[in-house]
């Protein structure tokens, strides 16, 4: 740390108790008192020097007492500050330091030691240090600047804290690695003003290394927070880069909050760990106080800061029960980069008094709200549509389908919820629109888990809450498990048995397709290129690959064909007793969403390549019946 010294006698004071005495061989005949330390001194060498002292020593003395006595109960810095100020007037050595500058400076302005009560004076010389030394230096501005607090008042005045935060944001603003001297003696070795590292005074020649933007986070969160926003302020205005100013934020919230630094897991996105704040933690009303503050400080911007952070302030204002508008506000902001986010940041405990359920929903609800309102403003992506279960459109997924994937994660993990509504559980998983799922396996695996964990659901309440996914959107394997699932409605299970038939029978003339093909490519390249022992090799082995999967896929058309046909029979005893078509009433009351045509069409195609295998035409009838009647 800098200093300049001043004065050139030696140390006369002594200290006896709580008071200081000048031992220069004569009685003093003046006592002054600041606060509990009393100070015998002599009068000439303080009314020499200040104006203020002058005054009080001639009014002292026009009441004619022997050795007057003055009271300074305001001075700036206490008795600390006046015992250098004693030692000034009588020329006794000191040094100023970035410590005790601004103290000084308040002290010799209250006590008006100005060039007229002698030449190079007290404000003179530390106006002259603070502009030639500590204003010149990271460090000294900032421990300056740590001083303001305690004479704020007085540090205002006389525009030392603004002086003092001028000269922090021009250098935070300026790339140290452009200007290596002074600041990048931050964290490192001093350097000359050409970069180079010096040793001793001398340059070495060596070239430091380079710095991170990120070098004055540290440094900053050592401010209060009144001195940090008027910083954060001033270097927002000076057009800083957004995205330090949110890195600045981010770290000086972790190094105050407690409860982000507990959030905070091995693979945190953010450059350090925040220190522990020394000292006392700051009580619950500061916590809440400071919040807010990075709240109205944080741009409003998406991606400068990770959800898990965002995520993190929600629950703590949540805790601290902050602001509704900061409440708000954190919620806006997550919705902007809800994409962004994981199923952890969306699990937010319910810190309500009645605690209804585990999680808090709703506020997942009002998030989504706030992600599908800025979809809509920014026009969102194209659609994304399935077709033979294959993702049709872009091949990256859209901001809205992996938001989709994520609420129908966060539906499945709330599920096991007892006391989680069925209404509140239906509006969160029908506010994603149904272009954003590509496909249905993850609302299906939800509604499953919450089907077993409410079981006393009636009939209608689980038809109601199975219509929230498309059947035709499931996957064969999807498929599969819902055709076995006890929990799920008849008319549902019925709905997934006939999708799953027609996924499969599409498949089976999909691969006749392949493999018609295939045998036509295979004549050509003979009779072109004649005999090729190594590709008819190959041939042959993607025949039988091909073989093996049609025979399976033939397979489970039958079973499919035969539990359908057991179905029908069952449906039709049940309908003798009422005389009428049951079957046909029945496949109206599922509402299967095909024509009968296009399934006739597609059985008709699949029957021929069956009857030139020669190996399902046993079950022709069953398929005839069943697209008849559907």
């Amino acid at each position: 740390m800098a200093c300049m010294k001043l004065g050139s006698k030696t140390d006369a004071f002594q200290r006896q108790g709580q008071a200081w005495f000048c031992t220069t061989g004569l009685p003093s005949d003046i006592i002054v008192e600041v606060g509990e330390m009393s100070f015998h001194l002599h009068k000439f060498p303080l009314l020499s020097r200040s104006g203020v002292m002058e005054r009080m020593i001639s009014e002292a003395s026009e009441e004619g007492e022997q050795k007057c006595s003055i009271n300074l109960p305001d001075i700036p810095g206490g008795a600390k500050t006046f015992e250098l100020v004693a030692k000034f007037c009588y020329g006794v050595k000191l040094e100023l330091t970035a410590s005790n500058v601004v103290y000084l400076r308040g002290a010799a302005e209250h006590l008006e030691m100005t060039e007229e009560y002698g030449e190079g004076n007290l404000i003179t010389q530390t106006e002259t240090f603070l502009n030639q030394v500590v204003l010149r230096n990271w460090k000294d501005s900032l421990r300056a600047l740590q001083t303001c607090d305690d004479i704020l008042s007085y540090a205002d005045e006389q525009h030392i804290t603004h002086r003092c935060i001028e000269s922090l944001a021009m250098k935070a603003s300026t790339d140290p690695n452009l200007f290596g001297w002074p600041m990048v003696e931050h964290g490192g070795p001093m350097q000359s003003p050409g970069g180079s590292v010096l040793w001793n005074g001398i340059s070495t020649g060596a070239r430091p290394k380079n710095t991170n933007s990120d070098w004055w986070y540290e440094d900053a969160s050592t401010l209060s927070l009144p001195l940090y926003k008027r910083l954060i302020t001033l270097m927002e205005s000076r057009g800083i880069r957004q995205e330090f100013i949110a890195g600045s934020l981010t770290f000086y919230a972790k190094r105050y909050l407690p409860g982000l630094n507990r959030r905070q897991g091995a693979n945190d996105s953010s450059t350090r760990p925040a220190p522990v704040a020394l000292g006392a933690p700051p009580s619950e009303e500061e916590q809440k106080l400071l919040l807010e503050e990075i709240d109205s400080l944080l741009p409003m911007q998406k991606g400068l800061v990770s959800t898990k952070f965002l995520s993190g302030l929600l629950r703590t204002a949540m805790i601290l029960r902050s602001n509704p508008s900061c409440i708000s506000n954190l919620k806006k902001r997550i919705g902007m980069q809800l994409d962004q986010a994981n199923l952890e940041d969306l699990l937010m405990p319910n810190f309500s008094y009645s605690m209804e359920t585990l999680y808090n929903v709703d506020c997942v609800q009002r998030i989504l709200e706030h992600f599908l309102a800025m979809d809509q403003i920014t026009g969102g992506a194209s659609p994304c549509s399935v077709d033979d279960g294959q993702l049709i459109g872009s091949p990256s997924l859209t901001p809205i389908t992996m938001v989709a994937k994520l609420i129908d994660g966060y539906l499945a993990e709330v599920a096991p919820d007892v006391n989680l509504k069925l209404p509140k559980f239906q509006a969160l998983a029908a506010s994603v629109p149904d272009y954003a799922r590509p496909l249905d396996d993850g609302l299906y695996r939800a509604i499953d888990i919450y089907l077993k964990s409410h079981p006393w659901l009636s009939e209608s309440e689980r038809e109601q809450l199975c219509r929230l996914m498309d059947c035709q959107k499931l996957s064969l394997e999807a498929c599969t498990h819902a055709a076995q699932n006890e929990r799920l409605p008849l008319r549902i299970v019925v709905q997934v048995l006939f999708f799953e038939q027609l996924q499969l029978r599409t498949s089976i003339a999909g691969c006749f397709l392949v493999s018609d093909n295939l045998d036509g490519s295979r004549q050509l390249r003979s009779g072109l290129a004649g005999s090729n022992e190594g590709g008819w090799t190959t041939a042959v082995r993607e025949n039988q690959v091909l073989k093996v999967g049609m025979d399976n896929m033939r397979m489970r058309v039958s079973e499919l064909e035969k539990e359908c046909s057991n179905m029908r029979q069952e449906i039709e005893k049940l309908g003798r007793v009422k005389g009428t078509n049951t079957w046909g009433n029945v496949s109206k009351k599922f509402g299967f969403k095909l024509n009968s045509q296009m399934c006739s069409a597609q059985e008709g195609s699949v029957s021929k390549q069956n009857s030139a295998s020669g190996k399902v035409r046993h079950h022709g009838k069953h398929k005839k019946n069943l697209s008849q009647d559907v």
